[in-house]
């Protein structure tokens, strides 16, 4: 035989599930201390330096200053 299924428990208890598994992911995005904020922040700052520093064409679409042209 089947189970029974109280829909509305059913739908609650996922709504619970739904909530906790959000609450999850803002301890991990916000419940960082201010200067682990920083610090990631200081660390995309640089790769996004390096990457640019490595580009051959210039976000505006012109070839860079310092590379001749391909």
């Amino acid at each position: 035989m089947a189970e029974i299924v109280n829909l509305r428990r059913a739908r609650k208890q996922r709504a619970r599930q739904d909530a906790e598994a959000q609450a999850n992911q803002n301890r991990i995005a916000f419940g960082r201390t201010k200067a682990e904020r920083k610090i990631t922040e200081a660390e995309a700052d640089k790769a996004e330096r390096t990457l640019d520093g490595h580009r051959l064409i210039g976000r505006d679409g012109k070839p860079r200053d310092d590379e001749p042209a391909p």
